[in-house]
């Protein structure tokens, strides 16, 4: 296995697990609850979600480093840190090197989110879902040689990228149409308390 071949590798791992990632995001954000819900099990998803995200950013930042050592391509510490001027493919791999950079801000502000106070780290947290679409743009369009050939669609890396965006597009409607629904049904149990108190009242 050559350098490329691993850092292509870890590369997939870091996909899997921003998909991971971010589904358990959605989840917290429409506040599901795994045990009144599937699978009816108590389950920490903030501390998974925690997790996830450090193994993420770890696994990011080995993901580059792998190249150093590559025998096909000079690759300097430059290239990794401003891929603008790198040998191969600039585009793309600036596209993955803002991707991680913006979710390093993301896991850094979400550990001190107590001192920058909820309202300004949930700023910061956005910036999750634009480096989301970076992340899955850079391993779509990145060839895994680093030799810039044409982008094939049904390789087998590019077709587990995709499977990873799909998953995450399906559960992203899925959690904007739980949302709405709960939010029809607090408005309807509230509408129904007002009723009830408002009977009440003209009994009285």
């Amino acid at each position: 296995m050559t350098a490329l071949d691993l850092s292509a590798d870890v590369g997939l791992l870091t996909v899997f697990l921003a998909t991971a990632n971010i589904c358990l995001g959605l989840l917290i954000a429409v506040r599901y609850s795994p045990s009144r819900l599937w699978p009816h099990r108590r389950a920490n998803i903030f501390a998974v979600h925690s997790w996830t995200a450090y193994f993420l950013m770890t696994f990011l930042l080995i993901h580059p480093v792998i190249l150093l050592f590559s025998t096909q391509t000079h690759w300097r510490l430059l290239d990794l840190a401003l891929p603008i001027w790198s040998p191969v493919q600039p585009i793309e791999n600036t596209i993955g090197a803002v991707s991680l950079y913006l979710i390093v801000v993301v896991v850094v502000t979400s550990y001190f989110r107590v001192r920058i106070g909820r309202h300004r780290w949930k700023l910061f947290h956005y910036l999750v879902y634009v480096a989301a679409v970076g992340a899955f743009i850079h391993g779509i369009l990145t060839d895994p040689a680093l030799k810039g050939n044409a982008v094939d669609p049904l390789d087998g890396e590019k077709l587990f990228v995709e499977s990873c965006l799909f998953v995450v597009v399906l559960t992203t409607v899925w959690a904007w149409r739980y949302r709405r629904q709960k939010d029809r049904e607090e408005r309807a149990r509230g509408i129904g308390r007002y009723r009830l108190l408002k009977s009440a009242n003209a009994r009285d």
